[in-house]
């Protein structure tokens, strides 16, 4: 149990600005840099055996920037923004609603 820690930390350790913003990439003299939301949670487990694993997170690409020339402008990704922008919107306008319900009591 106790090379378990370590391999998680091993890995949290890795997690970083490149995590975010990803390797750039080149093509046709415009120079591209992924950019994604990222977040972790980790568990663990091992048997008696030795055998063991562990790990979690996730990540949604949120956007791109895109460099040409002296011109350096964001690109979003709207399909991503959207699937997690939606449900946020409701959960936030949800909680909103029971605040004000519970003050007006």
């Amino acid at each position: 149990m106790a090379n378990l820690p370590l391999e998680l930390g091993k890995q949290f350790a890795s997690l970083g600005v490149t995590t975010v913003y990803g390797e750039q990439q080149d093509v046709d003299g415009i120079r591209l840099i992924p950019v994604a939301l990222t977040w972790s949670g980790f568990g663990a487990g091992e048997d008696p055996n030795g055998g063991g694993g562990g790990g979690g997170g996730a990540a949604i690409p949120v956007g791109a920037y895109i460099r040409k020339g002296d011109d350096l402008r964001f690109e979003p990704n709207l399909v991503s923004l959207l699937a997690v922008g939606i449900p946020f919107v409701w959960v936030a306008g949800r909680a909103l609603s029971r605040v004000i319900r519970a003050l007006t009591r």
